[in-house]
């Protein structure tokens, strides 16, 4: 029997966590203007109910009966309008202009546990003559860090890239049972890697919040010292060590005791703070915003993203920011009418000329 994915059940958590914020449908969207200055606009909607919509007054003061979603700092944006659309649907943008994609990126609107996510940008502009090509490129700071246990360590560098990244695609010429095969494997490795993580936080919280246990079996040095040991025996108990729901019983049978149950109560203040630490990984993998990106002129190589209705998609999500930095990249081309004119009366110049000297 095959056995229960770790990370699977790590994403249906995390979907669980996202769907217990009202305010999740977060969605930027960056504007790149042809003289290098930009505009950033960030949206979030949420379902009116009919009493919610019967207690409101019309216009702008809708959006004030709706807390910002956690992962939202707008402390640079100028102005908002909020709509209801179909549906009872209330969305509110709000909007600011930059000078260039430099000074934006300083601003970045969404939050990550608490912190501004990280982003440098830069715009390049090429002369063509009929055209002129414009590349920008953001670059979103990984934020690898935030584990213990750098993931590069439980697989090959391109087979981790490929699992949060989706790039470079390692399953081309595959049949579909060799990338079942393969798939099975990766999951291995990230389930063992994450597992291993939880077990590292869980194992920091309590040796930091020992001298908080009333009357613990055993001294701190010797909690420590049978660190690996009980950790083996919780692995040979559950393949999941940390999702596991009698992780609970598992301490008490190791230890002899019962003392160590508090830090499994969310409502003790040691099981707050451990969910809380837990938490911290658990809304990387539930953070998930679509990024809008719109170019001057035509977009020509969209990189990643996917051009709909003239505008290019890209996911931004926690998991890519995971095995490194995460980059958004697009080219576009701004034709240059006059320059087809110009180029145009240079060769017709010469034809007229030639044809009035033999008119003449």
């Amino acid at each position: 029997m095959r056995k229960i994915s770790l990370y699977l059940m790590l994403l249906t958590s995390a979907a669980f966590i996202a769907s217990c914020d009202k305010s999740k449908n977060v969605q930027l969207h960056t504007i790149i203007n042809e003289d290098g200055s930009c505009e950033r606009h960030v949206s979030y909607s949420n379902v009116m109910t009919k009493t919610e919509r019967d207690s409101l007054w019309a216009g702008d003061n809708v959006q004030w009966a709706y807390p910002l979603p956690e992962c939202l700092n707008i402390d640079a944006f100028m102005d908002s309008h909020t709509d209801i659309g179909e549906g009872d649907t209330v969305t509110t943008t709000f909007r600011s202009m930059f000078n260039s994609v430099e000074e934006m990126c300083q601003r970045t609107p969404l939050n990550l546990n608490g912190s501004r996510i990280k982003s440098k940008a830069s715009l390049e502009k090429h002369f063509c003559w009929l055209y002129t090509e414009y590349t920008y490129t953001e670059t979103f700071i990984s934020v690898e860090d935030s584990f213990k246990l750098p993931v590069a360590n439980y697989a090959d560098k391109d087979v981790i890239s490929y699992w949060f990244t989706g790039k470079p695609n390692l399953m081309q010429g595959l049949t579909g049972s060799e990338v079942s095969q393969r798939i099975s494997k990766m999951e291995e490795q990230v389930d063992q890697w994450f597992n291993d993580n939880f077990y590292q936080s869980v194992f920091e919280y309590m040796v930091d919040n020992y001298d908080s246990i009333p009357n613990p079996p055993i001294s701190k040095e010797r909690f420590v010292a049978l660190r690996d040991s009980f950790y083996h025996y919780i692995i040979g108990k559950s393949e999941m060590m940390v999702l596991n729901l009698e992780i609970q019983d598992n301490y008490r049978e190791f230890y002899h005791s019962n003392a160590y149950a508090d830090f499994f109560n969310d409502e003790t203040p040691l099981g707050e703070g451990l969910s809380n630490k837990l938490y911290t990984h658990f809304n990387i993998f539930s953070f998930d915003v679509p990024y809008i990106l719109t170019m001057p002129g035509t977009v020509w190589n969209p990189g990643t993203g996917i051009i709909k209705d003239g505008t290019i998609h890209y996911q931004l999500t926690g998991e890519r920011l995971i095995p490194g930095d995460y980059v958004i990249t697009a080219t576009s081309r701004v034709t240059h009418i006059w320059a087809y004119v110009v180029t145009l009366l240079i060769i017709l110049l010469p034809l007229a000329v030639s044809f009035y000297r033999r008119k003449k």
